[in-house]
């Protein structure tokens, strides 16, 4: 028996930002305006995109869920339906499921240290964290966003990091492993930032998203630098067609990325982080 959340809601776009060559945003309003104003989401859930004839994809959700508006997603153009999706113009209509997924562990993080830690195109998933941490400020200790990509010019929304590093407490690193003339940030691999830091580990939670083999390095990093494994939190990437744990495509372990995640503590997957073919 289908569910509503089966169904895709008919979303329109109201707004589009090229923010790359191969990177672009969607910003989308629910048609039916009682289903628009009664979505509601957590930071780090995701949405199911569905382009009609062509196929869906999840994309994270880059909304603070505290200051509901449009909702906006970032992608990047990879196969037939990302590709789609990029030809899309304000007005255009897609299919819309969600909110789906385990988000990050926002009630636990006031009073404490954050350390988000992004690659590539990682950044999409936490910037709802960055915009409740950026919009209410005095909930959190000091924060420390660190950013890392292969080239330079993959280096999007480099004018907020500038607005955030502004902010007081806040620490904001960026580095690429291959870079043009103009660079400032670090030449080298995201995790090189750390010995940057100005936290302390003790009451610090890290927040880590980004291709699997930097995650691993950034655990595996932390941990030797005395944080705590259950203060790390990661959001995994799988293959989701189904989003409620049906399919089996996102099976990892014992879990469903799409089901039991895809944020999930650094414990609860440890055996498995890293490992081929899971």
């Amino acid at each position: 028996m289908s569910t509503e959340r089966d169904l895709p809601l008919e979303a329109e776009v109201v707004g589009r930002v090229e923010e790359s060559s191969t990177i672009f945003t969607l910003s989308l309003r629910l048609v039916d305006t009682e289903q628009h104003e009664a979505y509601r989401f957590e930071a780090g859930q995701f949405n199911m995109l569905y382009l009609y004839g062509v196929g869906e994809i999840p994309v994270s959700i880059a909304d603070d869920p505290e200051q509901p508006g449009y909702l906006q997603h970032t992608i990047r153009v990879v196969g037939r339906v990302t590709g789609g999706l990029a030809a899309l113009r304000e007005g255009d209509r897609i299919g819309l499921r969600g909110p789906f997924g385990r988000g990050w562990p926002m009630a636990t993080l006031p009073g404490s240290n954050i350390l988000v830690v992004t690659g590539g195109l990682g950044c999409a998933p936490v910037l709802p964290v960055i915009k409740q941490l950026i919009n209410h400020r005095e909930r959190y200790n000091r924060v420390a966003i660190l950013q890392g990509v292969k080239h330079s010019d993959d280096m999007i929304w480099r004018e907020r990091y500038a607005r955030w590093a502004a902010l007081a407490d806040t620490q904001v690193l960026l580095a690429a492993d291959v870079a043009d003339a103009n660079w400032t940030g670090l030449r080298g691999q995201v995790t090189a930032l750390f010995e940057r830091l100005e936290l302390e580990t003790a009451n610090t939670v890290a927040l880590i998203c980004g291709p699997e083999p930097m995650m691993l390095a950034s655990v595996e990093n932390l941990l030797a630098r005395g944080y705590r494994a259950d203060h790390i939190w990661l959001s995994m990437e799988r293959n989701m067609q189904c989003a409620v744990g049906h399919c089996g495509h996102c099976q990892y372990g014992e879990a469903f990325i799409c089901k039991n995640g895809p944020v999930f503590a650094y414990p609860e997957i440890r055996q498995q982080l890293g490992v081929r073919g899971i």
